[in-house]
């Protein structure tokens, strides 16, 4: 089935970035949408997804969608996964390590998918081949390194208090064979690995929307995500992504046994 044009995502990415970028550092309110916990929204959240919503609905008006903020709509095999702010707690805090995600799914299988950070102007994206990484103008072609020993890679993920019990323990084993960790980059932890910046990313508990965009941008430099027991990762979960098959595996070892 034919893919939609990449110059539609970077449409796409354009509006949301206008309802985001100004928003950002600009002192605005923060609502939480949890009694017993802080998970917090903010309206730059709410009018980027209601915009890009929108503008899908205009393109492809028989196409699904699915949002952080307002939730699924409509009934396709053709479905847009969007989260207009990912890393929330980081706009909210003044650090540029969020961005606005947009995939895109055929049949059940994230095909297309791009991360905008207004902010620093980079995106990085797949159109359906390749991933690729554009800033001030300039595009160059994304790869993951050759990274197949856990004693020689870069652990990324959002924060160790997301796991907890059982979950836990079998993250500081995987933490304490691997070379370096470093915590709270959110969606660029996928787009650093995707980049050759780093090989492994583990995250506990994850939505569809935070994650179905980054899933071809992964495969698509020649990276490995799926579950902690393999399955395909689009509906969320715990999550595990690599830069080689060997290093995916020996993570999966520790992740899941």
């Amino acid at each position: 089935m034919e893919l939609p044009e990449i110059a539609l995502l970077f449409e796409l990415a354009d509006i949301a970035d206008a309802e985001t970028l100004p928003r950002f550092r600009a002192g605005g309110g923060v609502d939480n949408k949890l009694a017993s916990a802080f998970d917090p929204v903010t309206e730059a959240d709410r009018a980027a997804e209601r915009a890009v919503v929108a503008a899908i609905a205009a393109r492809y008006p028989d196409h699904a969608v699915l949002g952080e903020e307002f939730g699924a709509q409509g009934n396709s095999e053709h479905l847009w996964v969007i989260d207009p702010i990912d890393g929330t707690r980081a706009f909210i805090s003044g650090v540029p390590v969020w961005g606005t995600l947009i995939g895109y799914c055929q049949a059940g299988r994230a095909r297309m998918g791009l991360m905008s950070q207004p902010f620093t102007g980079e995106r990085y994206f797949a159109d359906g081949e390749a991933a690729w990484y554009e800033h001030r103008g300039q595009r160059r072609r994304l790869g993951v390194r050759s990274t197949r020993r856990l004693d020689k890679a870069t652990l990324f993920t959002t924060s160790p208090r997301l796991f907890s019990g059982e979950g836990l323990r079998r993250f500081e084993k995987l933490e304490a064979r691997t070379m370096l960790t470093r915590f709270g980059t959110d969606c660029y932890a996928y787009c650093m690995l995707a980049a050759g910046h780093a090989d492994l990313v583990v995250e506990s508990d994850l939505k569809p929307y935070d994650i179905v965009a980054l899933v071809p941008i992964i495969e698509q430099a020649g990276g490995v995500v799926t579950t902690f027991d393999g399955s395909r990762p689009e509906a969320g979960g715990d999550i595990v992504a690599a830069a080689t098959p060997e290093l995916h595996a020996a993570a999966l070892a520790i992740l899941h046994g």
